[in-house]
């Protein structure tokens, strides 16, 4: 129950960041063209349409690492591989990213960002064991499988005579 909390709450919350930061990419890109501002011979065009290219591709990978959330929310599975690469990428840009947004921005900035850290990272963490909430037992256990004895001592090797 709380995985499936965590990982709804995780992906609403990247849903809108990556409106907020669509959004303050389409106001950046927009002054840009309009102030004709050049930063050491820089075409301005050129540097409004990439500041629009890096705000569609932030949101729309924020987007993806969302679905990818909500559907290991709703089904209550483990993401695949390349979701957990993508989320752990993302967990990975919001570290670096908190640290510049403390610099740059503040306090609570910072703070939200570490929010969406956390809940990723936290996401990531209570899927870690590999098994579907579905699957799991009263006590825990995974298929209902017999346990396995411990390995033998000193690597199942057997004294020899002389």
């Amino acid at each position: 129950m709380l995985r499936r909390l965590v990982a709804g709450l995780a992906a609403i919350v990247l849903v809108a960041e990556a409106a907020v930061l669509v959004l303050v990419h389409l106001v950046l890109g927009r002054t840009t063209a309009n102030q004709s501002m050049s930063i050491a011979g820089s075409d301005p065009d050129v540097m409004s349409k990439a500041t629009y290219a890096m705000g569609a591709g932030m949101g729309a990978f924020l987007v993806l690492c969302a679905v990818l959330t909500a559907v290991a929310a709703l089904g209550d599975r483990p993401p695949g591989r390349p979701a957990r690469v993508l989320l752990v990428t993302a967990a990975v840009v919001h570290a670096v990213l908190g640290v510049v947004t403390v610099a740059l921005v503040g306090w609570p900035a910072f703070a939200a960002t570490m929010l969406i850290l956390c809940l990723l990272v936290l996401t990531l963490t209570l899927y870690a064991d590999g098994r579907d909430g579905r699957s799991a037992g009263r006590d825990g256990g995974g298929s209902g499988d017999a346990p396995q004895p411990p390995p033998p001592p000193h690597g199942g090797l057997k004294p020899t005579s002389p």
